[in-house]
């Protein structure tokens, strides 16, 4: 089973344990957690981030001039992947999904499932994230 809405239930499938809240959670619509995986100065940094049902990110580019960019690899509950331009890719235990620097994009959980993912930071020049607009209340309820 991958979905649920307990939480209780969901934190018996987080493998990486749900963590504290996301330094970052004024880009986020609803709750979101965040872990760190890895030790600090590590050169590909890897990040557990939980979002309670309905929560998403807004959308945001990973900026660099090479390399860079992010990967996602799902590990509880579903969710949602979108590049801006083209439809929505669901997400599953399993589903990894790459993410080429300077691509405008957002992730979140489903509507009807809490939702974690491991966040790979990809090696670049030039890095900086950019956070833009929220998704759209309409843009999700279209999913």
């Amino acid at each position: 089973m991958a979905k649920t809405m307990d939480r209780a239930e969901f934190e018996q499938m987080d493998v990486f344990g749900v963590g504290g809240p996301n330094p970052a959670a004024q880009y986020f619509s609803g709750a979101t957690f965040f872990k760190v995986l890895t030790e600090d100065g590590c050169a590909s940094p890897v990040y557990n981030v939980t979002f309670e049902p309905g929560c998403r990110n807004n959308w945001h580019v990973h900026h660099a001039s090479e390399g860079g960019g992010q990967v996602l690899i799902c590990t509880a509950g579903e969710g949602w992947y979108q590049e801006w331009g083209k439809p929505a890719v669901s997400l599953v235990p399993g589903t990894v999904i790459t993410i080429p620097a300077n691509v405008k994009h957002w992730h979140g959980a489903k509507a009807d499932s809490w939702f974690s993912h491991v966040a790979v930071e990809v090696p670049g020049t030039d890095e900086s994230n950019e956070w833009l607009e929220p998704v759209s209340d309409e843009q999700y309820a279209a999913l």
